[in-house]
């Protein structure tokens, strides 16, 4: 089966098995990122084997995630889940004291019907601290998408703008009207509507993306998740979301749906291509015009330098693991490398439209076929592709 984006660019499907980690390794990194929060995997040995692999043993280290384990009582229904959970989270409150528990709901949680999002309510109530619950569970078609399942459960309880409806109207149409006044003023950010970026990037990564958007006096009013749970981004009608990564699909679903914000459609800020392109989607959207990104992108390639030297005319074949393969596939192809196939575990193709129709500009740009693509990907017939 295939699915025709337009006329050059095709998405194939085949019926593979899905080779990826289990989404429970997004504990990894959120946990550093979301610094007064405390994780709490809920599974079975297996579950915490996996943890202390992906995460290591940090002897000096105090992370904040444990393992909630299962023992044959629980899963037979013979055990009070809630008493259990409660101890943990009390210990937890007083060992620690964070701003926020996350519950990860593993497979057998799914399996035997757990009712997390039940229990959670209550213990909140009772202990005093926010509780929320995310299945980052295998059942998902890359790791990566953990990060989108907490993410959309973050934003539920993200603060609504503090004026009214009202307010948000005339405040985006006195931006409108003031820009062009503004110009001339030596301001350093535009008056424009709120802008919240989504998505979870290393502290620096985050301070650069806002400081590219500083360039074009744009401000950022927050960022999902934010470094502390309690400085979480207000959303809601009149509030600008935009992405970073390719694999927050749900997230953004939940953005545009539940909390009724606008979504800026755009590429992905992977390589000086994809931000130059995440910063020119942006920049329309609140009236401005983009300054000076070809001089700075250009620059940035002329360090990259020696690096392109080494990758240039080189094959590369994405065999499908984490949602980045288009991006990745797309920035290659900017730097000179021959890629043969794009598989890829699963594509909402809404959400990454314009890092497709990228792709295609980069291909055409760099003279160079469109690689196919490939969902789900069938391992064995990507290898015979491979020695073909």
């Amino acid at each position: 089966m295939s699915v025709k984006i337009d006329e050059t660019l095709t998405v194939e499907c085949e019926t593979g098995n899905y080779h990826t980690f289990c989404p429970i390794s997004c504990v990894s990194w959120l946990y550093q990122k979301i610094e007064d929060s405390f994780f709490l995997v809920v599974g079975t040995k297996t579950c915490g084997y996996f943890l202390q692999n992906a995460l290591g043993v940090m002897i000096f280290a105090e992370p904040r995630y444990a393992m909630a384990e299962l023992e044959e009582g629980d899963i037979s229904a013979q055990l009070n889940d809630y008493e259990g959970l409660k101890k943990l989270c009390i210990r937890i409150k007083k060992d620690r004291d964070p701003s926020v528990i996350i519950w990860i709901g593993t497979c057998t949680t799914e399996i035997i019907k757990m009712d997390l999002e039940g229990m959670a309510p209550k213990l909140e109530w009772e202990i005093g601290i926010p509780i929320l619950v995310a299945r980052a569970n295998g059942l998902d078609y890359a790791f990566t998408q953990g990060e989108d399942t907490v993410l959309a459960a973050m934003a539920h309880r993200c603060p609504e703008p503090e004026f009214s409806v009202r307010e948000r109207k005339e405040t985006i149409q006195n931006f409108f009207i003031s820009h062009s006044r503004k110009k001339e003023e030596l301001v350093e950010y535009a008056n424009h509507p709120s802008l919240v970026l989504f998505g979870s990037l290393p502290s620096n990564v985050a301070s650069q993306l806002n400081l590219e958007l500083k360039r074009q006096s744009i401000k950022v009013s927050g960022w999902l998740p934010a470094q502390k749970y309690t400085d979480l981004p207000s959303l809601g009608d009149g509030v600008y979301v935009c992405g970073v990564n390719p694999f927050l699909s749900r997230t953004a679903t939940t953005l545009i749906r539940r909390e009724k914000c606008q979504l800026i459609e755009a590429p992905f800020p992977i390589g000086p291509d994809g931000t130059r392109a995440w910063i020119e989607k942006i920049c329309p959207i609140f009236g401005i015009e983009p300054q000076g990104l070809e001089e700075r992108e250009e620059r940035i390639w002329e360090s990259l330098k020696d690096y392109l030297d080494l990758v240039r005319d080189k094959s590369v074949f994405f065999m499908g693991d984490n949602l980045l393969e288009v991006s990745l596939a797309r920035f290659l192809i900017r730097c000179g490398m021959i890629v043969h196939e794009i598989g890829i575990p699963y594509m909402d193709k809404r959400y990454q439209a314009a890092e497709l129709s990228l792709l295609q500009d980069t291909c055409m740009k760099m003279r160079v076929p469109i690689p196919r693509i490939v969902e789900k990907p069938d391992n064995s017939n990507q290898i015979r592709r491979i020695r073909e």
